[in-house]
């Protein structure tokens, strides 16, 4: 019987997990591939899992490297899909990728892996890790339009420690070119996208499936009934897409954004204007933060901080609270911050952690929540 494999890679039928798993076979290490099943396909949109699970054996056949598949989707379920839910009832917008890393990729998986053998993980996140003073660092990736550590920053020292990222301080395209030369089926595959593990499709109609559509006002911050919306769980805070409202006598011919949702009453509150006063925060509140160190750098500490995955770096200053949460507080105004999405806090290339918000500054208490 042959010894088990040392490190287990996560195949996700993808060119970077395969990428990842031809430098490691590359390098001559004890390696061996596994697909995660994670979705039970409802029929909803494009859900590819059957695709890439062939892809994914593909590779391993090629490289000549053992695979094995698992069903992890009662734990994604459990653990990132009814969360995903209770969060966009109570009209936050949460981020299911940061979970998904948490729970499926880094603790499930991790512990299948150990299970199999393995004393390690491989992942095609682009990401990096090294160890300074006794510390495992989560680092960023060294391509800027591709780095995923904002995703990652829920992983722990126990995590880092078993954990590798073998394409993180690669490129994207360079990681398409050693896929084509050496003959790698999933060379020109197109990335995945959508929600963590479910894939592409109508958000909306996908959402409606479990959360119902209920329709309800939508209104003017000073109170003007304007339309009707589908059901105020579909919208996020910034979103201009979908809300339906053309020429709106009295007011000028100007788009409309989301900047405030009542969930109890049912009312959408929309304004002119993508800078808007009822969008911009100085200020935050977050909980359950989580720090890769395993605490946070200091009671008061600056940084950047990032509170949406495309956002450019932003300067902040970083209070703790004895309560568990913490305060944040930017140089200068910031749009649409979310609560429910997640603020992720950085020191020059390290992610050194991050936390989900609660509440902003932003002065919705100043909207007019009259009849109309």
């Amino acid at each position: 019987m042959a010894a088990p494999a040392e490190t287990l890679i996560g195949m996700s039928g993808g060119v970077d997990s395969s990428v990842c798993a031809l430098l490691l076979v590359q390098a001559g290490e004890s390696v061996a591939g596994l697909f995660m099943q994670n979705w039970s396909d409802d029929g909803s949109g494009e859900c590819r899992a059957e695709d890439d699970r062939r892809d994914a054996l593909a590779i391993c056949g090629r490289l000549g490297i053992p695979f094995h598949a698992r069903d992890f989707s009662k734990a994604y379920w459990d653990g990132v899909f009814e969360h995903f839910l209770a969060e966009y009832r109570a009209g936050r917008t949460p981020n299911p990728d940061v979970l998904c890393n948490r729970e499926i990729k880094f603790k499930t998986f991790l512990d299948e892996a150990r299970a199999l053998g393995a004393t390690r993980i491989a992942t095609g996140h682009y990401a990096r890790i090294d160890r300074r003073g006794g510390l495992w660092r989560l680092l960023r990736g060294a391509d800027p339009g591709k780095d995923q550590s904002y995703f990652l920053h829920q992983l722990g020292q126990e995590q880092l420690a078993a954990t590798r990222f073998p394409i993180g301080h690669l490129p994207k395209a360079e990681v398409r070119r050693m896929a084509r030369e050496a003959g790698l089926p999933t060379a020109a595959k197109k990335d995945s996208t959508g929600i963590c593990f479910i894939g592409e499709r109508d958000f909306r109609s996908f959402l409606a499936q479990y959360l119902p559509a209920r329709r309800g006002e939508i209104r003017s911050v000073d109170g003007q009934a304007l339309g009707e919306h589908e059901g105020v769980f579909y919208y996020t805070l910034g979103q201009r897409e979908g809300l339906a409202l053309g020429g709106v006598k009295g007011r000028p011919q100007a788009p409309w954004y989301v900047v405030d949702k009542d969930v109890a009453g049912n009312i959408l509150y929309v304004d002119q204007g993508s800078e808007s006063r009822f969008l911009m925060s100085s200020r935050l509140v977050a909980i359950e933060a989580s720090w890769t160190a395993g605490q946070a750098p200091a009671d008061v500490f600056e940084c950047t901080a990032k509170t949406r995955y495309r956002q450019a770096d932003e300067p902040c200053r970083v209070e703790m609270d004895g309560d568990g949460r913490l305060a944040v507080r930017f140089e200068r105004p910031q749009r649409a911050v979310t609560p429910g999405q997640s603020v992720v806090f950085y020191a020059g290339v390290e992610c050194l952690g991050g936390a989900v918000i609660e509440s902003t500054d932003a002065p919705v208490d100043e909207l007019e929540r009259g009849s109309g």
